[in-house]
């Protein structure tokens, strides 16, 4: 397994992704997911705060035109971290804390296409006050979109550390 992840890293895109100088090289890739990470966990936060009572003067329904944009952060994740993940294969994929990280991904995806099913197609909403399981749905979101951050922050300092075979952050 190590081998193939090995052969990943060392596609020539891989490794310019991590050696070049060039500013639209590993800064950019970088810098572009932690903008699409503030897009769909800031958009989920809104909506998750929303349903828990703060702003409770707004209504909920016009929150749901924000689920586009954050599948567009979600999209924006998905290929600057596959793009990181290449060029680091090794080092994140024999790292405990990066499955943490996206177990965390997964269940706030989830639960955003639970949350729009649930709550946004209830045709009561703003007539009547939210279910008690809105809550619920919504701490859960939080829970899960501040785990995937700090998780993904953490990747830099637990376990492995990138290019040096062996030696490991404590």
């Amino acid at each position: 397994m190590m081998e193939f992840l090995s052969k990943i890293e060392h596609l020539p895109f891989s490794e310019w992704v991590l050696q070049s100088p060039s500013i639209w090289a590993y800064a950019t890739i970088l810098t572009s997911h932690t903008i699409g990470m503030m897009i769909v966990a800031g958009i989920a936060g809104i909506i998750d705060l929303r349903l828990l009572g703060i702003g409770s003067t707004t209504p909920v329904r016009p929150l749901e035109k924000l689920f586009p944009l954050a599948w567009f952060g979600f999209w924006i994740n998905a290929v600057t971290g596959t793009i990181l993940l290449m060029a680091d294969a090794t080092t994140k994929l024999t790292n405990l804390d990066f499955y943490v990280k996206m177990v965390f991904v997964f269940l706030g995806v989830v639960l955003l296409i639970v949350m729009r099913r649930k709550v946004f197609r209830n045709p009561e909403l703003d007539l009547k006050p939210l279910p008690a399981n809105v809550k619920g749905l919504a701490w859960l979101s939080l829970i899960c979109w501040v785990g995937a951050i700090t998780a993904g922050r953490l990747l830099a300092y637990l376990g492995p550390v990138s290019g040096v075979p062996g030696l490991k952050n404590r």
